[in-house]
């Protein structure tokens, strides 16, 4: 049974089947975003290998993705202190993809919890000085 090809294309199919991603730019190449934050793009540092896709993931789930399956993710100098993932395109099955990219959507999506925020005190008045 042959293997259906990973491209671009197929990034896209899935990406845009996600609620509320567009397809967008970024560095001048083809990305896709959710709520304005970069969901996965095309990895265009000359440090990443042909083929290969830069993906959204937390630091935590980035190690263990590696350690897991390094013929499949890894990581260059360029990218380590951003919370993304490189995939070799042309090893990774559809399904695996969905799932990358469902949990790319995810963190992507998730609110925040916004720090609670201590109240200012009023500024004081200047007064103005007679002389």
């Amino acid at each position: 049974m042959p293997r259906n090809k990973i491209d671009f294309n197929t990034v896209r199919g899935i990406a845009l089947h996600l609620s509320g991603v567009e397809e967008s730019t970024t560095y001048g190449s083809p990305c896709f975003k959710a709520r304005g934050k970069l969901l996965a793009c095309i990895a265009v540092h000359r440090s990443a290998e042909p083929d290969s896709l830069a993906v959204r993931v937390d630091f935590d789930s980035r190690a263990e993705m590696i350690a897991e399956a390094p013929d499949l993710y890894y990581l260059t100098d360029h990218y380590v202190n951003y919370p993304f993932v490189l995939v070799r395109l042309n090893r990774i099955q559809r399904d695996a993809l969905k799932d990358l990219l469902g949990m790319a959507w995810r963190l992507t999506t998730t609110k925040t919890p916004t720090r609670k925020r201590t109240p200012r005190s009023m500024p004081k008045q200047k007064t103005r000085s007679r002389k």
